[in-house]
């Protein structure tokens, strides 16, 4: 987790192991063009299968795809915090999604080691941006901002949420959240071209 501040407004950036883990989910069972915003696949790929065997008797494809926008849209708004909690084998928080709960069950050990290698890309990235300096980018076009409108910023907070995913850019999620690809930061000039706007309208 990395946060940049100054007086009245704070930026922080880090990753999420739950949403890494509904995103294992969704690519394992193809569902495509689902959730708000509609995210890139995860990376690395994920094999999809067929889930009509597990799902047909609780509504199917279409019930899956229900729940886990369900789920998901909970990740966001609760976003730092784990909700609904992912307590295997059983996942009793899931109890009034069945399809996705039995999802859930086929694969979550394998989602889970999917996602803690990811997280420990991400730890890696966050030490190579300290040492190379790229942690500073965001304090860096916050105070060109404030340079550029002659004032003190408004108060603001923007979490910015990085994912593994394959496609370099990100989604803003109005008032205060960004999605992005976490290998975006890498490439300054594609990332100011998506976040300066956001800073724009927040600063």
């Amino acid at each position: 987790m990395h946060h940049a501040s100054g007086s009245g407004w704070q930026i922080t950036t880090d990753t999420s192991g739950p949403m890494m883990i509904a995103l294992y989910v969704r690519d394992a069972a193809a569902l495509n063009g689902v959730g708000r915003p509609v995210l890139s696949h995860a990376a690395p790929k994920i094999r999809s299968a067929d889930h009509t065997h597990l799902t047909a008797e609780v509504g199917g494809l279409s019930a899956l795809k229900t729940e886990w926008e369900a789920w998901w849209d909970q990740l966001l708004k609760a976003h730092p915090q784990t909700v609904p909690e992912l307590s295997p084998p059983d996942f009793e928080a899931f109890g009034n999604s069945p399809a996705l709960q039995r999802v859930l069950q086929a694969h979550f050990g394998s989602a889970l080691t999917w996602a803690r290698e990811r997280r420990s890309e991400y730890a890696e990235l966050e030490g190579e941006r300290v040492a190379s300096g790229t942690d500073q980018l965001l304090a860096e076009m916050v105070d060109d901002r404030l340079m550029e409108i002659g004032r003190d910023s408004r108060d603001f907070r923007l979490t910015i949420i990085e994912l593994p995913l394959d496609e370099q850019r990100a989604w803003y999620l109005e008032p205060d959240k960004i999605i992005m690809s976490q290998e975006l930061m890498g490439q300054p000039e594609l990332f100011r071209s998506y976040v300066q706007p956001v800073l724009e309208i927040l600063v």
